[in-house]
C-alpha cells in the first residue's frame, strides 16, 4: 500500500511577532527524593549520552523539538557558537529513542555550587501526546541528579535541579513538571519578540562545493 504526501509549500519569511505578555517560570527541585516517577510509556524508551559532542546534532534537534513551541532564542547562533556550547565538559546531551526512532532529547548543565540546569527538554512532533513526555522528564531529572557520576566527572554532587519554561511552551509542560515534583521558584511577565520558528537561519559551516583533494577523501572514507 502506498500513501501520497502532499508537498509542503515553502515558507515565506515574515517579520518577527511581538507577543505582549510572555510568562516565564523558573522551576526547581531541591532534593532527589522529591522526584515523582511517571507512568511507563506504551513503548520502550531508551536514553543515550552523546559521547561525541556534535553542534549539528544539537541544532537539528533544537529545530525538530523546538519549532512547534517557539524555541527561537538560538536562531542567531553561528556554527562556532553551537560548537562552543556543546563541546564543554559540564554540558551533557542525551538522546531519547522510541519505536526505533529518535524521539527527543535533553541538555543538562553542571553549574557551580551544585546547581544543575536542564536547558532543553522535549519530544519531536511524532511523539507528542502519546504518553512519552512524563517519562522523558523523569529520566532527565534522574540523570541531572547524577552529575559528576554520569558526566562532568569529579564535579561536586547536584544540590538543585532547575529549568525555565514559559507560556509559549506546550500547554501540558507546567503540569508535567509539577507532577514530577518541581516547584515554581520565580515568575516574570514581559513582552517578547519571536521570529517565525518555521525558518531557522542556519547555514552550513563551510561551502560543500569548495572541497580540496584531502577533504574529498575524508568525506568518502
Amino acid at each position: 500500500m502506498t500513501s501520497t504526501v502532499e508537498p509542503v509549500e515553502p515558507v515565506e519569511p515574515v517579520e518577527p511577532v511581538e507577543i505582549p505578555a510572555v510568562t516565564e517560570w523558573t522551576m526547581e527541585m531541591l532534593d532527589a527524593a522529591d522526584l515523582r516517577p511517571a507512568p511507563l510509556p506504551g513503548g520502550e524508551m531508551t536514553f543515550t549520552l552523546a559521547g561525541t559532542p556534535s553542534a549539528d546534532v544539537n541544532r537539528a534537534l533544537y529545530g525538530l523539538v523546538g519549532a512547534p513551541v517557539c524555541w527561537t532564542d538560538r536562531f542567531g547562533w553561528t556554527y562556532a557558537d553551537w560548537c562552543a556550547w556543546v563541546e564543554r565538559p559540564e554540558l551533557s546531551t542525551w538522546l531519547a529513542m522510541a519505536e526505533g526512532t529518535l524521539a527527543g532529547f535533553f541538555e543538562i548543565e553542571a553549574q557551580p555550587g551544585g546547581d544543575t540546569e536542564i536547558h532543553l527538554l522535549g519530544l519531536g512532533p511524532a511523539f507528542v501526546g502519546r504518553g512519552y513526555g512524563g517519562y522523558l522528564v523523569e529520566q532527565c531529572v534522574r540523570r541531572a541528579w547524577r552529575r559528576g557520576e554520569l558526566w562532568a566527572p569529579g564535579d561536586v554532587p547536584a544540590t538543585r535541579v532547575w529549568l525555565r519554561t514559559s507560556s509559549l511552551d506546550h500547554p501540558n509542560a507546567m503540569a508535567n513538571y509539577r507532577r514530577r515534583g518541581f516547584k515554581v521558584a520565580a515568575e516574570t511577565v514581559a513582552p517578547k519578540l519571536v521570529p517565525d520558528p518555521r525558518t531557522a537561519p542556519w547555514p552550513l559551516p563551510r561551502d560543500p562545493r569548495a572541497v580540496s583533494g584531502r577533504d574529498e577523501e575524508e568525506l568518502i572514507t
